[in-house]
């Protein structure tokens, strides 16, 4: 079910009338529970099974880390843990991958393989909730957190619709104390939820899929090889359209949430205003970000073990980011160029050459256009199909383009690619250290209604082609 469709907002209505009853507040967490299951039931019924498979096994697992006399006996039940979700995760998300890549190994030392074929279905927003499940376990293994009570207020915590199929990931630890006390929105947040919603919508409908989709999805679904402003063109347009899909949906979630009276954690702060590329990580995907650097960056060891063990760790740690993201090495290589800017900023910033916020105006321009620069060459790997194409594409942008390269998108599109980045920039730029709630509110109300109507007219232009892309992070 997706939130830019007529059948969300009936979903939607329906539920804010059930938990804005006279009922109690039990009957309420029931009721979320329902439609959170009919929210993902929508997509693939049978998948529902997942869920309550992690569901069951962290909920008896925490209780019996938590009661374990040994630490034999606590890590035996945190491995059950691992294997049951790792184990789902690996299985419906990298089966193929490694089977493929299990194929071409055997194939190097002439032994030719053939498999049965077995297509297996990637259930959506499993690397999502996988992760939220596990970080209960896992903080209740560390000490950081006690098994929770009561067992709806942790199915819920594990299926809430609003963040459940592409995040925010959300801590057992900020999400269920607000299980406790009854919740319904007041006025002041169903407002402030129903325009996030709206926001959510417009980056989603209108500039990610009506503006910037059509222009990647031309350049990066061609098999020629391109000219250079087609090639610049079209990793522009993706490297809005992802932030735009993607934070849309974060955006969405956290409105409709609070409609309900839930609050949900930021997961995107205007990343491409980011000087370097720690500060990107903090600005971008935060909820991710800050899983793996809690529980797999400073376990492996942090940089508290030497400097060349604080760059392996980084290394491992953004190459398991990327593969996260997909099922193919391309991801694999997303991540670990990302790795490879940690560890050359790492040497910069000793060396005196990062800016800092007290550094002068030119010199964090200047640092905001690198990182965003080198950022762009990193969502070639994102987003190409290949290895190869990635290749020609990189060329291409470097000045080496083929002779036989061609155009694929128009001069319109080439100037509305560039015009709506300089945009972007400069509007992350602007909201660098500010927040969307404190700038609209500080705006006069006519100012904010003709704002709201702007962004409805916006999105009736945007939604005229009745093309209801899904979220691209739906995949992962």
């Amino acid at each position: 079910m997706l939130f830019n469709s007529l059948t969300f907002l009936v979903f939607f209505l329906v539920v804010l009338a059930l938990h804005n009853a006279p009922f109690p507040w039990r009957v309420k967490k029931t009721n979320l529970l329902i439609a959170s299951y009919v929210f993902y039931a929508a997509w693939n019924p049978p998948f529902v099974i997942l869920l309550w498979i992690s569901t069951i096994v962290d909920w008896f697992a925490a209780r019996r880390i938590h009661r374990a006399k040994t630490l034999a006996t606590r890590r035996l039940f945190l491995l059950v843990s691992l294997c049951c979700n790792l184990g789902l995760l690996g299985f419906f998300k990298y089966g193929g991958f490694l089977l493929d890549n299990f194929i071409y190994v055997l194939a190097q030392f002439g032994v030719h393989f053939e498999p049965l074929a077995v297509d297996i279905i990637l259930p959506v927003g499993i690397s999502f909730y996988t992760f939220q499940t596990l970080s209960y376990t896992l903080d209740v293994y560390k000490g950081n957190a006690k098994p929770w009570q009561s067992f709806l207020d942790f199915a819920l915590f594990v299926t809430f619709f609003p963040q459940l199929v592409a995040g925010p990931i959300v801590r057992a630890v900020d999400f269920l104390p607000q299980c406790i006390t009854p919740k319904r929105a007041t006025q002041t947040e169903m407002s402030w939820g129903l325009v996030l919603l709206l926001v959510g919508l417009l980056q989603k409908v209108v500039v990610a899929d009506a503006l910037m989709a059509p222009i990647s999805d031309r350049v990066f679904n061609s098999q020629d090889p391109l000219i250079w402003h087609n090639a610049w063109a079209g990793t522009l347009a993706f490297s809005v359209q992802i932030f735009f899909d993607f934070a849309g949906y974060s955006t969405c979630a956290i409105g409709v949430a609070l409609c309900l009276g839930f609050y949900l954690p930021d997961n995107f702060r205007y990343p491409y205003a980011a000087i370097g590329f720690s500060d990107f990580w903090k600005r971008w995907h935060i909820s991710l970000s800050s899983w793996l650097r809690d529980y797999l960056y400073i376990p492996l060891g942090g940089n508290r073990k030497g400097r060349v063990r604080t760059h392996v760790n980084l290394m491992v740690t953004m190459l398991l980011g990327g593969l996260w993201h997909g099922a193919s090495w391309t991801f694999v290589a997303w991540g670990g160029l990302h790795g490879i800017y940690r560890v050359i900023e790492r040497f910069a910033a000793r060396a005196g050459l990062v800016p800092t916020s007290d550094s002068a105006l030119w010199k964090r321009l200047a640092g905001v256009s690198l990182t965003y620069l080198a950022v762009c060459f990193t969502w070639v790997l994102f987003r190409a199909q290949s290895f190869g194409q990635a290749f020609d594409l990189v060329s291409s942008m470097v000045g080496m383009q083929s002779e036989n390269a061609v155009g694929v998108i128009s001069r319109v599109d080439i100037m509305t690619a560039f015009l709506v980045n300089g945009c972007v920039l400069a509007h992350h730029w602007f909201m660098r250290e500010r927040s969307l709630v404190d700038v609209f509110a500080g705006l006069r109300w006519p100012v904010q209604s003709a704002a709201i109507a702007a962004m409805l007219l916006l999105l009736f232009w945007g939604s005229n082609g009745g093309d209801e892309r899904a979220f691209i992070y739906f995949q992962f």
